[in-house]
């Protein structure tokens, strides 16, 4: 959780989807969807509407690009947070790669993460499945045990505890604490991250 996008996201999707053909408010977008894949968001919508949507789909990318460029920002606290936390750090993100190199550039976080960004584009099974978490840890030859997952998704979440892992559910973005309530760790304020880390911290293990 380190860009501020799902709140620019979803309300674009709201958009989108009215122009497809299906109503739907921003509090059943982020139900539905927030945490999982672009294209297992886009299966649904197909299943709903009843045809194939690629080309459609695909045609309002830009919509989205220019949301970000024009308001995109850091999860407030995360650069203070980043600074403190000394333990190895990467991305695990249902997003395209494209996508979150767009984001990270965006908000100045792509140096912090270039070479340790793991996406949808890498797994044939997105959150809840925990494949992408699994994959995150192998490459970072760490433990599942000893990993710690910071979500703001039900679905993010579900994928975490699937793969061994200890979760963080951030509620200081547009999901609500109650609908985190399976973390393992529920927390409103991105500075208190590091603390959190080191208080769970299993001994000889690492986030």
């Amino acid at each position: 959780m380190l860009v501020d996008s799902e709140r620019i996201s979803t309300r674009i999707d709201v958009e989108v989807l009215a122009e497809l053909g299906w109503s739907i408010t921003q509090d059943e977008v982020i139900e539905r969807f927030v945490g999982k894949t672009d294209a297992a968001m886009r299966l649904e919508v197909e299943e709903r509407l009843g045809r194939p949507l690629q080309v459609e789909w695909d045609g309002y990318a830009h919509r989205y690009v220019d949301a970000f460029t024009a308001e995109l920002e850091p999860v407030d606290g995360i650069v203070d947070a980043l600074d403190a936390i000394t333990l190895p750090t990467c991305v695990a993100s249902s997003g395209r790669r494209e996508s979150i190199e767009i984001k990270l550039r965006l908000t100045g976080l792509w140096d912090r993460f270039e070479r340790r960004i793991f996406s949808a584009d890498d797994v044939e099974h997105g959150k809840p499945a925990p494949d992408l978490f699994l994959l995150a840890a192998e490459r970072m030859g760490a433990e599942p045990t000893a990993c710690a997952v910071v979500e703001d998704s039900p679905f993010g979440i579900q994928a975490a505890r699937a793969a061994g892992m200890r979760s963080f559910g951030y509620a200081g973005g547009i999901m609500s604490a109650e609908r985190l309530r399976e973390a393992d760790v529920v927390f409103d304020e991105m500075r208190e991250l590091p603390e959190l880390l080191a208080l769970s911290r299993p001994r000889g293990g690492s986030p």
